[in-house]
């Protein structure tokens, strides 16, 4: 079914607010999870179906662990990622523009980032070479195993050009977490060959996916580079755990570049880079190929399309629990 930009945003706006978040911090979720929903993204307003994601009424300040004129590590005080997420992008581009480079580290925060180009793309539109690395719960399988142990573990890069910004995001695992629970709440099945059963099986339904484990994509090299999230979200930011060893909260690392550190100023890099994008874009294309894609054009697209057309297309079912969460 057809919704209206705007009618959609007022309804997710109240599912957010009575999830328990305060005016702030809910104009912040209420951000990504559209900028999401608007670009084709799954991190979209599923996530405040069913269990949602309720504010931590022990939740404290966010806070800083540690610092440096280049570096920061939050404690976030068990506050929303998204929430803690936007105040570490907010300083890492500080730290980049003042010194050429910021690293922030996140620890302590009780929910997922939301679609985390969003984060790059903040950091593009800065001038600024943006990387984010987001951990979570134990969900999808190493490479040989059919046992949950890493996080989808996505990570998003985001470049600036002359126009729009080259913006990667992508998850290590075979398939989002929250693509699983969009086909579940839809009815639908998921692709052969990307989630385990408990059992070690392949599985086409998303419900024994769901209490199975992800695949990683790729084989042995997404799993691989899923366990180097793992690293970067775990162990170098001190992302707590409990007596068996399994998480309890979320890590995430931001760190935003300077171009100019290296390129003659920001203007000769993006134009270099979208130079190199028209190169690309002419190259000679196999059979039945119309266009050759670059990172994050096909969400800009998306967003074009809903934009101009001022609705967008949602499924009815996902429609009437938003609105059913909304209205309390």
């Amino acid at each position: 079914m057809k919704v209206g930009i705007e009618m959609l945003r007022d309804v997710a706006r109240r599912a957010i607010a009575r999830q328990g978040y305060e005016a702030a911090d809910t104009e912040i979720i209420l951000e990504i999870i559209m900028y999401a929903q608007l670009r084709g993204n799954n991190q979209n307003v599923i996530k405040l179906l069913g269990p949602g994601m309720p504010a931590n009424p022990e939740a404290g300040q966010i806070g800083v662990a540690k610092e440096t004129k280049l570096s920061a590590l939050l404690d976030g005080g068990w506050n929303q990622g998204m929430v803690v997420m936007s105040r570490s992008c907010e300083i890492a581009i500080k730290k980049a523009k003042e010194h050429g480079f910021g690293i922030v580290g996140t620890r302590r925060t009780n929910s997922p980032t939301g679609a985390i180009g969003y984060y790059g793309r903040w950091i593009a539109d800065e001038g600024l070479l943006g990387f984010v690395f987001s951990g979570s719960p134990e969900l999808m399988a190493v490479y040989g195993s059919y046992e949950a142990f890493l996080g989808t573990n996505p990570l998003a890069i985001g470049i600036p050009t002359a126009g729009k910004p080259i913006v990667l995001d992508m998850a290590t695992a075979a398939i989002a977490w929250y693509g699983i629970h969009l086909a579940n709440a839809e009815g639908k099945k998921i692709p052969e060959g990307v989630a385990y059963d408990r059992d070690g099986q392949f599985t086409t339904d998303p419900g024994q996916a769901l209490a199975g484990a992800i695949k990683a994509f790729g084989g042995f090299k997404g799993a691989a580079l899923a366990l180097i999230v793992e690293i970067l979200t775990r162990p170098l930011v001190g992302a707590t755990r409990d007596d068996d060893g399994r998480k309890t909260d979320w890590g995430n690392l931001i760190f935003a570049i300077d171009p100019e550190l290296l390129a003659e100023n920001l203007e000769s890099f993006q134009a270099g880079v979208s130079d190199l994008l028209d190169r690309v874009k002419g190259l000679k294309r196999l059979p039945g190929v119309d266009e050759i894609p670059i990172p994050g054009e096909r969400g800009d697209n998306y967003f074009d399309g809903v934009m101009a057309a001022g609705e967008i297309e949602i499924d009815e079912k996902v429609w009437r629990e938003l609105d059913a969460v909304a209205s309390g």
